[in-house]
């Protein structure tokens, strides 16, 4: 995607007046104009420096827009890696890499060794599309599979393995993502195992229980995350969801968020005193204050039924 953003004079500054809105917005808007700015306008190029996941960008964009320093986005060259584009690679171009490529030939043991399985030729043709056509250097590709191998576990248990169409498929999305270095791959791991941590802690608290969460739920949660929510606040999100759709709505959750993101509301504090429910249905915002005022209704009634009971045996 290219872009038409603000920028001044095509440097990397920026106006008083453009400083002025960008202090206005959420941060993420002005670390995207940054990005911008740096790039030369190009979306694609911005993205891939900022390495947001999916969902965070488009808000940030949208900011961006709503304060008249981004236009609309439309579609331009580089496009994003695809599928079907290598080179259709056989059995010899295989066998001659891995005779006189001392890279790959070690890739491919390590690989094997983190798989227990020796890889078919149909497997060594979609590993060398990943060494030779992405050009994902070999320590990469290890520390991809590594990852796919703990994401699989995780998922369905211990001894449980990845394709290697799924490696292949995670590989085109590190490409994608700009993860092309130790350096990146690292980073990014390194966050994956914070977001992994709060997921824990926080997917009992919005109904996720018995289950590992789906691609599209830890999509979700990472980008509130991103945007700086707070376990609290993300709770807040689901109790209202649940009070407007007597059920779990992950994309109707994740429009409370946004809009909050939005308005620059982050903290449950910024939350209650900027978008408050109406007063009818705060008293029923949450299921454990519910439950808390149903057993303090239940005192209140024992208590006195206690106390009628006294009166009547001292009236007797």
């Amino acid at each position: 995607m290219a872009t038409m953003v603000a920028l001044a004079g095509g440097v990397v500054s920026m106006t008083e007046e453009t400083a002025d809105k960008l202090l206005r917005l959420p941060g993420d808007a002005a670390l995207l104009y940054i990005a911008l700015a740096r790039n030369g306008g190009d979306l694609i190029q911005a993205e891939r420096c900022l390495r947001w996941v999916k969902g965070r960008l488009e808000a940030a964009y949208e900011s961006l827009q709503g304060a008249g320093l981004a236009g609309a986005r439309v579609a331009a060259e580089p496009q994003p890696l695809q599928d079907n584009a290598p080179p259709e690679y056989n059995t010899a171009d295989v066998t001659a890499a891995l005779d006189g490529d001392a890279s790959f030939a070690a890739l491919r043991r390590e690989v094997e060794r983190q798989l227990g399985v020796f890889l078919s030729p149909a497997d060594l043709k979609q590993l060398y599309t990943v060494y030779d056509y992405l050009a994902l250097p070999p320590e990469v590709i290890l520390m991809l599979t590594i990852w796919c191998v703990e994401e699989m576990e995780e998922k369905y248990g211990a001894g449980r393995r990845p394709r290697m169409s799924q490696i292949k498929k995670a590989a085109y999305r590190w490409r994608d993502m700009g993860i092309d270095t130790l350096t990146a791959a690292e980073e990014f791991l390194q966050r994956q195992k914070g977001l992994r941590l709060r997921e824990r802690e926080l997917l009992p608290r919005i109904g996720v229980r018995g289950r590992a969460p789906l691609d599209k739920e830890r999509d979700y949660l990472a980008t509130w995350i991103d945007w700086g929510f707070p376990d609290e606040a993300i709770v807040m999100a689901y109790e209202r969801t649940l009070l407007k759709k007597q059920a779990m709505s992950w994309p109707y959750m994740n429009s409370i968020l946004k809009s909050w993101h939005a308005k620059g509301l982050h903290t449950a504090r910024e939350i209650e005193a900027g978008d408050a429910l109406p007063p009818e249905k705060a008293l029923i915002q949450s299921p454990a204050r519910r439950e808390s005022q149903r057993s303090r209704r239940m005192a209140e009634d024992l208590a006195r039924l206690k106390h009628t009971a006294g009166r009547s045996g001292e009236d007797g």
